[in-house]
């Protein structure tokens, strides 16, 4: 490296993409565990030590001028294919070390994504994990994270994305036995709108759609809570379904222990919709050895499952 004092540290630099990836100081502040005004100094140095304005400042936001923006987007590879490097370096030993950083949803740490974690970590011991769950739309490199597991969402062209866990699976409508003694059991999944209605409610505030589907007749219903509970605390819905509060819509896998044990009464089963499982996604620039080591695993699953894996509703 270079001992010249006017060349930019690569510490402001990477405070500098995280702006740019942000689109503000706070977000930026936030993921790099700072201050705000500690950014803002940062960024300052850096336009001195350049003799350029990287970035347009008002009282609501922050954007990139023209040389900004340039230098963000060289910078991007750059520093991803050093992280990785590092990452590689700190691997180097044979044994697969350093850091893994993971943002899911809460849908998968249910079943899927445990059994793989420990499988993982069995294998490589000396891996760092952190797992945050997320159940919004997050820029998972934005944020920091090494990769995300999402359920068919639109990635930008750099992402790759690979099934894990289930290739299919399926929603299920479902209520105890206590409860449908005192409620005629829906024939029809518009009857569910005279019935009480156990609702989970994504961190945005939205509540989860209740969508049925028989052969191409798709049935969209948005009927009023009864009980409203956060995604993050799906197991508390089923809980209170059990106890015979209302009727609950759920991933099946959810469901199977319940209707099982007799717990549950599956209902509508000729209307459950099936979908596509989740998906590990990540940059195709950055695939730093734990993160590549997780990959194979991944994929190791997926042939143990088959190609002909299918959903097996009630």
């Amino acid at each position: 490296m270079s001992n010249n004092p006017h060349l930019p540290a690569l510490d402001g630099l990477s405070v500098f993409l995280a702006v740019s990836r942000g689109g503000g100081f706070r977000t930026a502040a936030r993921w790099l565990g700072v201050a705000p005004s500690t950014v803002s100094e940062t960024i300052s140095r850096l336009e001195a030590s350049l003799g350029v304005p990287l970035l347009i400042r008002t009282t609501r936001n922050v954007a990139l001028t023209e040389a900004g923006r340039a230098l963000a987007e060289r910078l991007e590879p750059v520093m991803s294919e050093a992280r990785s490097a590092l990452a590689d370096a700190a691997s180097s030993s044979g044994s697969v070390r350093g850091a893994l950083k993971l943002n899911v949803p809460g849908a998968v740490m249910s079943d899927i994504l445990p059994p793989l974690i420990d499988r993982f970590l069995k294998r490589h011991p000396d891996v760092r994990l952190e797992i945050i769950v997320d159940d919004r739309l997050t820029d998972t490199l934005a944020a920091g994270f090494d990769a995300g597991i999402r359920y068919g969402e639109h990635l930008a062209q750099d992402m790759i994305a690979v099934p894990i866990g289930p290739r299919r699976q399926w929603a299920a409508l479902a209520a105890s036995p206590d409860y449908l003694k005192m409620h005629p059991a829906p024939e029809h999944p518009r009857d569910v709108l005279d019935h009480a209605c156990i609702r989970t409610r994504f961190a945005s505030g939205a509540l989860a759609e209740w969508e049925f589907e028989r052969g191409e007749e798709v049935v969209r219903v948005d009927p009023a809570a009864s009980i409203a509970i956060g995604t993050s605390a799906w197991q508390a819905a089923i809980d209170l379904a059990i106890a015979g509060h209302g009727l609950v819509f759920a991933f099946g896998n959810w469901l199977e222990p319940h209707f099982a044990s007799g717990a549950l009464v599956p209902l509508l089963s000729d209307w459950w919709p099936v979908f596509d499982g989740p998906f590990l996604y990540y940059s195709s620039r950055l695939t730093p050895r734990p993160l590549r080591a997780f990959i194979d695993l991944v994929a190791e699953d997926r042939r143990a499952r088959g190609t002909d894996e299918k959903p097996n509703p009630a």
